[in-house]
């Protein structure tokens, strides 16, 4: 099953401090480790922990042999690298009973929903400060949902290397600081960056930086 892939990701950071101490401290505050909670959810066998966990050690030393390598151009460089986590990601997903990807799809379904929650009440809330006309408030929604579209595409595409993954992601982000520019009114972006500067006592879940 494709695009499971960040969450195996923490799957596998998780495991290795599980491997070393099963019932691993939670943060402060009460708060459960997010990771843990995510392999409690799948339910991992400890065959499987110790699978993920010698995967995991042999992708750090690949990655780690790699950076010694000094007689190939930063292009091939950059394409070992990927085939490395490419074959690395590919090896965990086969780790995993087709019910632990379907429950990983369901965790991703669910935070995405959670997501779109989250972004309707940030708008929500500029809307109210910022006094914001229905028109503004749909073309901001608008605007940030073809966003997440576009960098769902970029993260998804696996011929194109990293870096110039982040290239287009920030030009994806500076284009539409444009784009709100050109919804907003002068006196909108001014309380915006006033807000901005206000630092925790301001509107600091605001979206996008308009500096």
């Amino acid at each position: 099953m494709k695009k499971i892939l960040l969450s195996l990701m923490a799957v596998t950071i998780a495991i290795g401090a599980q491997a070393q101490d099963p019932k691993p401290p939670h943060p402060p505050g009460g708060m459960k480790n997010p990771r843990g909670m995510l392999m409690q959810k799948l339910n991992l066998s400890e065959d499987q922990k110790v699978k993920f966990k010698t995967e995991n050690e042999g992708f750090r030393k690949q990655m780690e042999e790699l950076k010694k390598i000094d007689n190939i151009t930063v292009k091939e460089w950059k394409n070992r690298m990927e085939t490395l986590r490419k074959d690395h990601k590919t090896k965990l997903e086969g780790l995993l009973t087709s019910e632990q990807k379907a429950q990983i799809e369901k965790m991703k379904t669910e935070h995405k929903a959670m997501q779109e929650v989250d972004a309707k009440a940030r708008i929500e809330k500029m809307k109210i400060h910022l006094g914001l006309t229905d028109e503004q408030a749909a073309r901001i929604n608008k605007n940030r949902t073809e966003l997440m579209e576009k960098m769902k595409a970029l993260r998804e595409d696996e011929k194109m290397d990293k870096e110039k993954k982040k290239e287009m992601i920030k030009e994806l982000m500076e284009k539409q600081k444009e784009q709100m520019k050109s919804i907003l009114t002068e006196e909108q972006i001014k309380k915006l960056q006033e807000d901005r500067k206000q630092g925790p006592g301001g509107m600091r879940d605001k979206k996008p930086d308009m500096n």
